[in-house]
């Protein structure tokens, strides 16, 4: 039986359906203009430990045929880094969805896991036919938990457990990828060596949180997207990146469910989307979530009350990347908002992907 703890006082499944938008009544620009860490408590207790998401995916995985379940190697503290598998077909376009590796940005972690949990629904099944999906839940489980070899003690969540941005050296794990391999952190090291080297990927969304005073045209944003920006990416690849930016912007500002800018982000190949997509050809797409679950900066932490948003954002922006690449209508996609897409500005100073 799963130990999956509440993310929030209501039923997930309630509300998130995958395929359609639920009909929910929600105010005017709610997820971009959502409570701020004034509005409410930052609360670390109702998010997934790394234990009861360990309990979820073994759950899902004897649940799930078409799901396998494996273990691509150790954090710096031993804690096994998950894959969850849906191969259906090698000759199908294949997309890597990756999670935290910050370990204090899990709203995409919580969406992450609904998600896999819907995709061994049978409304499904066809389209997993068409398309191979990877999700890493939790790339950086010692910093998810906050089993770090440093203090820790000026974060602000109440509770016992903190979450930070760094693995348990205090490294940032999204700046490690131009690295020789076998000089990387351990989580990115398994991160390449037995994801990116191994699985024929064609795209892959990287999920992050950005602080909460982002914004286009005054407007708080409840999230930011950004295609690979190193000069060395093939044409062909960013192309693909910018396309799969497209599907989730049209899917996003046509639904309600985000007010999104464009992020400001660096060019170097150090970085996760820049890294892959020079040395594996793979389209990649920068999504940057509104507010951290955790963080010693009040300005980059949000308040619990915003988490049903989020949470519905990332299995909405999953959904829909899943489904245009089944359907194919990705190739088609029209790439030319990006030329009008504002790039965000920060109301006061924010820290980056």
């Amino acid at each position: 039986m799963s130990i999956k703890k509440k993310v929030l006082s209501i039923s997930l499944s309630s509300i998130l359906a995958i395929g359609t938008v639920t009909a929910v009544s929600i105010p005017a620009n709610a997820v971009g203009n959502g409570p701020n860490t004034g509005n409410g408590s930052i609360q670390t207790s109702i998010l997934h430990t790394y234990e009861s998401m360990v309990d979820y995916l073994k759950t899902q995985d004897s649940k799930q045929a078409t799901m396998e379940l494996e273990v691509i190697g150790q954090t710096v503290k031993g804690r096994d880094i998950y894959l969850a598998k849906y191969l259906s077909n090698p000759d199908n376009p294949t997309i890597l969805f990756l999670t935290q590796q910050h370990g204090n940005e899990q709203l995409t972690t919580e969406g992450a896991l609904e998600f896999i949990k819907h995709l061994g629904t049978n409304k499904l099944k066809d389209v997993l036919d068409h398309v191979n999906v990877l999700v890493i839940p939790m790339l950086n489980a010692d910093g998810a938990m906050g089993d770090v070899n440093f203090s820790l003690d000026n974060y602000l969540a109440d509770g016992d457990r903190h979450l930070t941005r760094y693995n348990a050296n205090e490294v940032d794990l999204n700046r490690e990828h131009d690295k020789p391999v076998n000089e990387m952190e351990a989580e990115v090291r398994a991160l390449h060596e037995n994801v990116f080297s191994k699985y024929d990927i064609d795209y892959m969304i990287d999920l992050h949180h950005q602080g909460t005073r982002s914004q286009t045209d005054g407007e708080l944003v409840s999230g930011s997207i950004l295609y690979p920006t190193n000069s060395e990416v093939k044409p062909e690849v960013l192309e693909g990146s910018k396309k799969l930016g497209a599907v989730v912007y049209n899917t996003l500002e046509d639904t309600g469910w985000g007010h999104i800018g464009k992020y400001n982000g660096g060019d170097g190949a150090n970085i996760g989307r820049n890294g892959a997509a020079v040395r594996y050809d793979i389209s990649t797409l920068l999504f940057e979530m509104r507010g951290m679950s955790d963080h010693y900066i009040e300005s980059y932490a949000l308040g619990q009350k915003s988490n049903g948003y989020l949470i519905k954002q990332t299995i909405t922006t999953l959904n829909a990347a899943v489904n245009a690449i089944a359907d194919g209508s990705i190739k088609t996609a029209d790439t030319s908002f990006w030329d009008t897409l504002p790039t965000q500005t920060n109301r006061a100073e924010e820290e980056d992907e």
